[in-house]
């Protein structure tokens, strides 16, 4: 039985060089070829791994037979946005976890076939949407981020008026201000959005809902109201030094860099274009924040607390840092900013594995008098996120978790009347397939409740 195919991927020296996407995907015939590795299995254990469901061996049965409309439209029935999870879900941990031939050669690479697909699709197809027949209701979708969007545009196909309401001056939420080109370029997240556009999703930006609108205000207008407005309220170290000038989130960092345009040199935002960078964190944001870096033309070192194979980054974008000559630091915890107006270094120590946590994995320990200095002209502190309390404190009978999460039913349904939430906002920070599984059963759970 043949191996997986691998993508082909720009060469480490130019990757550095440009903010292109760096994984290109597969062409025809090796899409083609690797399709055929599928073993159409009758129990469809990847089925299961999906958080949308999508019928994996029936959209690559499709693929194999190079009907690529066919394999587009059993997608399409599940997940909205199929360009988007191609590239960023963690197939490794989900539907490919549980292929049948990561027994022999490998999993099938079904993230990267849905990729083609969609792909393919955009080059040679003028996708058309028929129109559909309005059933008089409303719903007003907070946050144009993937639960937003899942949620948006599934109502729209069932026949609802939808108004997305954005915060940001840009739409798209984290798929846009989070992710970097790189990964995931901004020409196909425009098309993604043209597609929502298509569907008669009026799009408002510049409105933050708990300012300038509230729940309550938006429940005037609307039927109903959806929350998918993520978790975009970063966590810091909180430690000596971090209100130094030269301190980012990677939430912040990320944003001028993918919607301020920092790598233009004319831009005007307060990126560091060279010198030495510190990344803290061992996540995707970890990866894309310190790549991202690396392109504005930094030294960059990542630091974790932990060992490289309890970093929670994905294998692929961990080994597309190292490629990047990114520099790692594992178990070394930052203990101080140190700097007078700027930040200058970073005081750290080292770690050694302890006794497991709650979650399984051995706790991190300080190593005594194992303190030591990094040099650093920008920290970036990528530790997670959590939602914005701002509609918690403007709004009136809604339940939130002691984590400062939307508490809802399993269908998504808020302790307010005709209010659902979904993604960030009521999970805490998760993946974009996630969020979009979730938009799209709260959208079936309003079309039950109204229609």
């Amino acid at each position: 039985m043949k191996n997986r195919h691998e993508q082909k991927l720009i060469a480490p020296e130019l990757a550095t060089t440009t903010f292109k996407e760096v994984a290109l995907g597969f062409d025809e015939e090796t899409a083609v070829a690797e399709a055929e590795r599928c073993l159409n299995c009758k129990a469809k254990p990847c089925v299961k791994g999906c958080p949308v469901g999508i019928d994996i061996p029936g959209f690559i049965q499709e693929l194999k037979n190079k009907n690529y409309i066919n394999a587009y439209t059993i997608i399409k029935k599940y997940s909205s946005f199929p360009a988007i999870c191609g590239r960023v879900c963690p197939q490794e941990n989900q539907c490919e976890k549980f292929c049948v031939r990561n027994r022999s050669g490998g999993a099938v690479a079904i993230g990267l076939l849905e990729r083609f697909v969609a792909d393919w699709i955009y080059e040679h197809e003028d996708i058309k949407v028929e129109k559909i027949k309005q059933n008089g209701k409303s719903v007003a979708v907070v946050g144009s981020g993937p639960a937003g969007l899942a949620c948006a545009c599934e109502l729209a196909i069932k026949g609802f008026e939808v108004v997305i309401y954005e915060a940001l001056h840009e739409f798209g939420g984290v798929l846009n201000y989070g992710i970097p080109e790189f990964r995931l370029s901004k020409k196909l997240l425009d098309r993604e959005l043209d597609e929502a556009k298509k569907l008669g999703i009026k799009f408002v930006k510049n409105v933050l809902i708990g300012r300038t609108l509230t729940i309550d205000n938006l429940l005037v207008e609307h039927d109903a109201v959806f929350i998918g407005n993520g978790a975009g309220l970063p966590i810091f170290l909180g430690i000596k030094g971090e209100n130094l000038n030269g301190v980012y989130s990677a939430n912040e960092y990320l944003t001028r860099v993918n919607l301020m345009n920092a790598y233009n040199d004319s831009a005007v935002t307060p990126i560091l274009k060279k010198g030495n960078v510190v990344v803290v964190g061992g996540g995707n944001v970890a990866m894309d924040a310190a790549r991202a870096a690396k392109r504005l033309g930094a030294n960059v070192t990542v630091i974790y607390r932990r060992t490289k194979d309890a970093m929670p980054a994905r294998a692929e974008e961990i080994a597309h840092a190292e490629l990047e000559d990114i520099k790692f630091q594992f178990l070394t915890n930052p203990v101080e900013v140190i700097g007078d107006e700027e930040v200058e270094s970073i005081k750290c120590i080292r770690m050694e594995l302890g006794e497991p946590d709650a979650s399984g994995r051995r706790r991190p320990v300080d190593v005594p008098n194992s303190e030591h200095e990094i040099k650093c002209d920008q920290l970036i502190v990528a530790l997670g996120t959590r939602p914005n309390p701002i509609i918690r404190s403007t709004t009136k009978d809604i339940k939130f978790n002691d984590n400062g999460t939307i508490y809802t039913d399993e269908r998504y349904r808020t302790s307010k009347n005709k209010v659902y939430a979904g993604g960030d906002a009521q999970s805490g920070a998760a993946t974009v397939i996630l969020a979009m599984g979730a938009g799209k059963v709260a959208a079936n759970t309003i079309y039950e409740d109204l229609i």
